[in-house]
């Protein structure tokens, strides 16, 4: 029984869908698929198995929104990395017909994607190797006020933060939890789905959340040339200007992956980095019940909690919400967007979180 390959393109429009079998012929028509539509994608994958295995999914190092949701779903899903493909454009990743071709003639060189390792599966040395040599260059940033962790130790305060939305099913049952407990937080969102859905954007806006920006595809920045990666940021944020009438004054980099040549393509960008010193690790669906306790056991007053709200099945995040507020609040905690927690007690600019 022959193989087949479904390579996945973004593009600024969305997603582009080539699947071919392991002889090169085409399984089906090329299709073209919005950001807020994964879940139709998923089941087109689905319908095209004809009572055989769905297509393996092929992406590249640029895409990080899709194996999320699709190794959720149970597909087999394998990354294309940089020096197997040829040059990527300014903006987009390589061709659907390229990632296809790729696995087909070299699926041996590809790295299949769990859910427990995530986009980056097989390169978490590199990974950590990338961010201890940006250490000094980061600590530098972060005394100069560019770079937030987390606010004052003394602060009885703390910013939940959402990453990789707005999403099309969760953003909106997480804002209407924060909601009922008068509880505010900072949304970092991805380009390609405030595109998709701007109106998931303006709620998680008129709800009096903070909106940050996150790139616009979820991408390895380490694989990105300095011009790709600003406009990566520069796009969304004209996205979320556009959406929501103010650009973002906060960047969270992917992975939080800032290697020395990650910020020196960033030396003089106007967003804040905003990073965390509590990962919920919520996208590696652990149950509700651990991403509560890692949460309660980590944040204390000052801290900025990592969580997510897009790009996956983030139910068991929703579902953990409301333990983790409520232990905050018994707390004396108060719950805040990162550009108050993040302000001197008079309001004019960073704190000093040493």
């Amino acid at each position: 029984m022959s193989k087949r390959y479904a390579g996945i393109a973004w593009t600024e429009a969305g997603y582009r869908v080539e699947v071919l079998d392991d002889a090169g012929r085409r399984v089906a028509e090329p299709s073209s698929w919005s950001g807020g539509r994964v879940a139709e994608l998923i089941c087109w994958l689905r319908q095209l198995s004809d009572g055989r295995e769905v297509p393996a999914v092929v992406l590249d190092s640029t895409n990080g929104l899709l194996d999320g949701p699709m190794t959720a779903a149970g597909l087999e899903v394998y990354r294309a990395d940089p020096w197997l493909l040829p040059p990527r454009p300014d903006f987009g990743s390589v061709t659907a017909v390229q990632l296809a071709e790729q696995a087909r003639t070299a699926p041996g060189a590809l790295a299949r994607v769990t859910a427990e390792g995530g986009t980056l599966t097989g390169r978490a040395e590199e990974y950590f190797e990338g961010v201890e040599r940006g250490e000094p260059a980061r600590a530098a940033l972060t005394a100069a006020g560019r770079c937030f962790d987390h606010g004052r130790r003394d602060d009885p305060r703390v910013a939940l933060t959402f990453d990789d939305g707005p999403d099309p099913v969760f953003t909106r049952q997480v804002v209407e939890i924060l909601g009922r407990y008068g509880a505010r937080a900072t949304f970092f969102c991805v380009g390609h789905h405030v595109a998709a859905l701007p109106d998931e954007v303006r709620r998680i806006a008129a709800a009096g959340h903070e909106v940050g920006n996150h790139s616009w595809s979820h991408p390895f920045l380490p694989d990105l040339t300095p011009e790709q990666l600003r406009e990566q940021l520069d796009r969304t944020g004209e996205e979320l200007a556009r959406v929501t009438g103010a650009a973002p004054a906060w960047f969270r980099p992917p992975y939080g992956a800032l290697t020395p040549e990650v910020l020196a393509a960033l030396d003089g960008y106007p967003t804040t980095l905003t990073m965390w010193d509590v990962d919920a690790r919520d996208w590696s669906r652990p149950g509700p019940e651990q991403i509560a306790a890692t949460v309660l056991e980590g944040a204390g007053p000052g801290s900025v909690v990592l969580m997510h709200e897009g790009a996956g099945d983030r139910a068991q995040t929703v579902q953990a919400l409301p333990s983790i507020i409520e232990g905050l609040l018994e707390r004396g905690l108060e719950l805040v967007p990162v550009g108050e927690l993040a302000a001197t007690p008079d309001g004019t600019g960073p704190a000093d979180a040493a």
